[in-house]
């Protein structure tokens, strides 16, 4: 196989991998009444902490014009509050709630399991090897 068939089929390859885990991961999600994004959110302010808006859109990739919706969703059922920047009006955090935590306390084990065992399949040095090149060659789309 020449080096462009090669590329082409690991870029199949990828994204038919992806698509799995993502299937396999958001039948958890569903269960609780969240869809993939809204999870991502949960996740990023549990581990991180109130966040402007406009920051988890970005390390989350998903567009501005969506985060809003997927906070309105998630401040309806009592996982994330709104708080504004008291010193700049044009930031608002969004903040996980009390119930929020709680919910991902008791989720956020599981969602782990989940992952590791879509992994097992994996070395400890396959998986450092994968994630090595995945960085290598998405370092690379973002250059050229």
């Amino acid at each position: 196989m020449n080096q462009q068939n090669s590329a082409l089929k690991a870029f199949t390859v990828l994204l038919r991998a992806s698509q799995s885990i993502q299937d396999a991961s958001r039948k958890d999600h569903v269960k609780l009444g969240l869809n993939p994004t809204e999870f991502a959110v949960m996740e990023f302010l549990y581990h991180k902490g109130e966040q402007p808006i406009q920051v988890i859109g970005k390390k989350i990739l998903i567009a501005s014009s969506s985060i809003t919706y997927v906070v309105d969703k998630l401040v309806e059922k009592g996982f994330v509050k709104r708080r504004a920047c008291p010193t700049d009006r044009r930031v608002t955090y969004a903040v996980i709630t009390v119930e929020g935590k709680k919910l991902m306390d008791e989720i956020f084990p599981a969602h782990v399991e989940k992952i590791e065992e879509i992994f097992s399949i994996l070395t400890k040095e396959e998986i450092k090897i994968l994630i090595d090149s995945l960085k290598k060659v998405g370092y690379n789309a973002k250059i050229i």
